[in-house]
């Protein structure tokens, strides 16, 4: 699969006093992109917890911050997903500052497994076939 991208930009909310992002917020603009990449697929978190009851609770993260994010920026978070196992999706992500020339500036990267758990007994569960199936198709041109 290849790689989904997500923009936003840096608003005071995500900053701190200096202007500069607050590092647990590159947590949250992965997150938000991990939603969107499922949501680009078909698929709602919300729709997923109450039919086939699953989630997708973080069970390994590892981030490298590179540069900093600052108010303002046009940020593109990039998102890449694959099947680790029958229950595993590890994601590669980055985050990106587009400048002036358009070009693109490595802010930070992480590495990102979340497990499929029933949503009721948050015990490993197989992935579903369509997600699997999702997984591993090719992107279309």
């Amino acid at each position: 699969m290849s790689e989904f991208s997500w923009a936003v930009r840096v608003y005071w909310e995500d900053t701190d006093a200096g202007g500069v992002v607050y590092y647990a917020n590159y947590l949250k603009f992965f997150e938000r992109a991990r939603t969107e990449w499922l949501r680009s697929l078909g698929f709602s978190q919300q729709r997923l917890a109450a039919d086939p009851g699953i989630l997708f609770p973080v069970v390994d993260l590892r981030i490298q911050y590179l540069r900093p994010a600052r108010l303002d920026d046009e940020l593109r978070i990039g998102c890449e997903a694959r099947s680790q196992g029958a229950t595993i999706i590890r994601f590669k992500q980055r985050i990106a500052r587009f400048d002036a020339a358009e070009s693109t500036l490595a802010l930070a990267e992480a590495e990102v497994q979340v497990a499929c758990v029933d949503a009721r007994t948050f015990r490993p569960k197989r992935l579903p076939a369509f997600l699997m199936n999702a997984l591993s198709a090719p992107e279309p041109h």
